[in-house]
């Protein structure tokens, strides 16, 4: 199964993209796992909401391939344990997933069309992290579901 984390924007600090640098080259053991951001809407700031989040989602529905599974990480989304998220994984391995694709959006949130097109809803906390931040802590529990999924000891060391 290939893994794709599309993000909009950029991670700007150095500390956060080391971090991510990190496990996209431990989670190289487990799967195919790709890391793509993509370019902020140009003069988003002059935007309405509405229609940045239209615009954005744009840009996330050209990646895409109709046979997906989507996973949005929002606020609204379900939460899990780490075991629980390596069981999530293993279903969708079992399923025949192809490609699952993990969506971080912008700071307001995703459009009705990618709400609509989405198979789930992922989130990592009640809390609400910085859009950067959440790169890491998502590309961290990616690894550690997969370590979990391999009986390996990083899940309880």
């Amino acid at each position: 199964m290939d893994i794709l984390l599309l993000m909009i924007g950029k991670t700007d600090e150095k500390y956060l993209c080391d971090g991510i640098a990190l496990y996209e080259s431990r989670l190289r053991h487990y799967a195919n796992v790709r890391l793509l951001p993509l370019n902020e809407v140009r003069g988003g700031h002059l935007l309405g909401v509405e229609e940045l989040k239209r615009r954005e989602a744009e840009l996330i529905e050209k990646e895409l391939k109709p046979t997906d599974c989507v996973v949005l990480l929002d606020e609204h989304g379900r939460q899990y344990r780490s075991v629980e998220f390596a069981d999530f994984l293993q279903g969708r391995m079992n399923a025949g997933t192809r490609r699952l694709v993990f969506i971080i959006g912008g700071a307001f949130g995703f459009s009705p069309t990618l709400y609509s097109r989405a198979q789930f809803k992922l989130s990592l906390s009640a809390m609400t992290f910085n859009h950067q931040m959440v790169r890491l802590f998502f590309a961290e529990q990616l690894y550690r579901a997969f370590t979990i999924l391999r009986n390996e000891k990083y899940h309880n060391e």
